[in-house]
């Protein structure tokens, strides 16, 4: 059980929440507020999908509470895996759809080096690149990240961990840009109007 203090990131998040998404502000606090993973994985899983949410107020929330609670090198190294994986997703992604097998014996020439090299216990770093292959939608990225795990001794029940984690950060990620979005253009349509 948790031994940090990230209610605030949580309250501010949670309180930006419109009603109709009440059941986001209960799962926000159950998968971050009440997580079991140990601090690095939960708050390296946390920062690594508020980057790949592209969500400004989730990752200005939540970038905070993350880097208080990671070591610089887990900091650095989750962001790590956010930027990488964000290029992995969509080539590894594409490769798959294509209905072109012959794509899959290419060469893929791409710089990932970080993964071989975290700076981080490897463990982990597979943890928050399943978790922001989750965000992104790339099953083989999924699959491989998953297996790497798996053979690591880590349970099903902490990779579920960072695949809720992902899927509610998501989320909260959407309906705060909605709302943000839906704000703008109601504050707009006077102007428009009186012009």
């Amino acid at each position: 059980m948790r031994d940090w203090d990230d209610d605030m990131a949580l309250d501010d998040l949670k309180s930006a929440l419109p009603a109709y998404a009440k059941d986001l502000k209960l799962n926000l606090g159950s998968v971050i507020g009440n997580s079991d993973l140990p601090r690095q994985q939960l708050w390296g899983t946390v920062l690594a999908c508020a980057i790949a949410s592209r969500s400004p107020k989730v990752l200005t929330e939540l970038e905070p509470e993350a880097k208080a609670n990671l070591s610089p090198e887990a900091y650095t190294a989750a962001k790590a895996a956010a930027a990488v994986m964000a290029m992995n997703n969509v080539f590894y992604r594409t490769r798959h759809l294509l209905s072109d097998p012959e794509y899959g014996t290419l060469r893929a020439g791409l710089r990932m080096n970080v993964i071989g090299n975290p700076g981080v216990d490897k463990t982990d770093f597979e943890l928050w690149s399943l978790a922001v292959s989750a965000v992104n939608g790339c099953g083989q990225c999924l699959d491989s990240h998953e297996q790497v795990l798996r053979k690591a001794g880590v349970d099903r029940e902490t990779v579920q961990e960072a695949f809720k984690i992902a899927s509610v950060v998501q989320a909260v990620g959407t309906v705060l840009d909605a709302e943000a979005t839906l704000a703008g253009a109601q504050a707009d349509a006077p102007a428009a109007a009186a012009v």
